[in-house]
């Protein structure tokens, strides 16, 4: 289920900078939810800069590169997990990216293991050791 969206103005990152950010993240997410990496889907959905804000200012008329990052995990990882997440996927895009660190925005979505598919089938069915084993340790 791990997947993530880099959100950025068409431009704002050279293709090599977009593979290294897609490669580092996917590696993070692995490591941050001690999974295996055939679950990691990463993403950057790029946007025309005419339609594109940051703060008033328009991106096609000089306004100042903000990406944003949404990634999602099933119900009951542990916050700690999510926290570095958070602040990992947030050094990537400073780090690859050149941006200024108070303009990147990230989001963690949690969704229900009941609805979520993996393959047609449900998530919860699918994991449920590993739902049990991370749900115990975030109570404990």
């Amino acid at each position: 289920m791990p997947i993530i969206h880099f959100h950025l103005a068409e431009g704002t990152a050279s293709p090599e900078q977009e593979r290294a950010l897609l490669i580092e993240a996917s590696t993070l997410y692995a490591e941050g939810l001690q999974c295996p990496m055939d679950r990691v889907r990463a993403f950057i959905v790029a946007y025309p800069r005419h339609r594109v804000a940051v703060a008033g200012t328009m991106m096609d008329a000089g306004g100042t590169p903000a990406p944003y990052f949404e990634f999602l995990v099933l119900e009951g990882r542990p916050l700690e997990q999510r926290q570095h997440l958070l602040a990992g996927f947030t050094d990537l895009v400073v780090r690859l990216l050149g941006v200024e660190r108070s303009l990147v925005r990230g989001h963690c979505k949690r969704v229900q293991p009941e609805e979520w598919a993996i393959g047609g089938r449900m998530a919860a069915d699918l994991r449920h050791a590993d739902i049990e084993a991370f749900t115990r340790r975030e109570t404990a």
